[in-house]
């Protein structure tokens, strides 16, 4: 309840103040799991995202968030589970992994941390891996506007990419589908 109280709260403000637009929401699949992946330029971007969409969206988020008064329980709260970037975080995959095998939808900025120059980085290979752990599909998901205060800001869901179930992935075929979803975002971007 607290979650969707939340979400309508964050798009009147996307609405009335950032002229928020939505393409392509219908992309994502009406139940099963999925991973989303989105760039990342602004802490806005994980609010753009939870909004675009109607289903709950678990954000994997940087373990340093939760240590924050006040924002740690809050983002909890919201659904999102801590992931340390400093090493592979067994624990943080296991949660995905489950809330994926729920029909969940994760939310994960697999570049790493925010691109300071608003350019799209290369993507880690973990997003790529959870959705071949779970045989989820990947929704990539770009952002546009979101640094700054009065921009329009713009969602644009580009198309799954299917995944079969592989327990353990080559990293070859990690990479490979990691590029192929940021071709789609570089694409949407464009």
């Amino acid at each position: 309840m607290f979650y969707k109280f939340a979400r309508l709260l964050c798009r009147i403000i996307l609405v009335l103040l950032r002229r928020w637009e939505v393409k392509g929401a219908e992309n994502l699949p009406s139940g099963g799991g999925a991973v989303l992946v989105a760039n990342h330029v602004s802490y806005w971007d994980p609010v753009v995202v939870g909004c675009a969409f109607n289903r709950k969206v678990y954000f994997m988020a940087k373990s340093e968030l939760f240590e924050i008064p006040l924002l740690g329980p809050l983002i909890r709260a919201l659904g999102a589970f801590p992931v340390r970037r400093d090493k592979s975080d067994r624990n943080a995959i296991r949660i995905a992994v489950k809330l994926l095998a729920e029909g969940k939808v994760i939310g994960i900025f697999p570049e790493g941390g925010r691109s300071h120059t608003g350019e799209l980085m290369k993507l880690q290979p973990g997003a790529a891996m959870l959705a071949f752990k779970a045989g989820v599909p990947i929704l990539p998901v770009a952002l546009k506007g979101t640094r700054g205060v009065l921009s329009k800001v713009t969602v644009m869901v580009g198309k799954p990419v299917s995944n079969q179930q592989v327990k353990r992935a080559k990293k070859t075929v990690l990479e490979a589908a990691s590029q192929q979803v940021m071709v789609q975002l570089a694409d949407l971007l464009d």
